[in-house]
């Protein structure tokens, strides 16, 4: 297997999965015939460019932001990463205000923007906040309200 088709394996397994460090990792790659040292999966996640990131409840995961852009995230995975980092989403005109746990907003960016999200132009993402600039035909209230609903978050009737 080549160093491109395990660092691939890992970036799904850790879209799949939350890894919370590298022996959990490694016992993963097992699992998919794939033997790595706990030092090969070091430099591969270095590599991807893999952050860990706090998820609710305080654990801590690895999060690989960009991998592979140009594919589109199913809905499945994008409802997963906005169900389980989006804590606000709020508007005003065109824009859309999303809040995150601190360190996860590129996680939550990178996924709507691989999800071609009808309404969505693109985002920017801080580190606990993220900027989405929805289409005029869609507006801002209208993309809030779907990504409420992509993060299961209730509507208090603000905006």
């Amino acid at each position: 297997m080549s160093k491109v088709q395990r660092q691939q394996t890992i970036a799904r397994l850790i879209e799949q999965h939350q890894v919370t460090n590298q022996p959990q990792l490694v016992d993963l790659l097992a699992v998919e015939g794939i033997t790595a040292t706990q030092a090969t999966v070091s430099r591969d996640l270095e590599d991807l460019g893999a952050v860990k990131v706090r998820v609710p409840g305080g654990a801590t995961v690895y999060a690989v932001p960009e991998f592979a852009p140009e594919r589109v995230a199913p809905l499945e995975q994008l409802r997963r990463v906005m169900g389980e980092w989006v804590a606000e989403v709020t508007h005003s005109g065109s824009l859309v205000v999303v809040r995150t746990p601190p360190g996860c907003a590129h996680v939550v960016a990178s996924a709507l923007d691989r999800s071609g999200l009808d309404g969505l132009l693109g985002t920017v993402a801080g580190d606990d906040t993220m900027l989405c600039v929805a289409t005029e035909a869609v507006g801002g209230a209208n993309l809030a309200q779907g990504l409420r609903d992509l993060a299961g978050i209730e509507t208090n009737g603000a905006g």
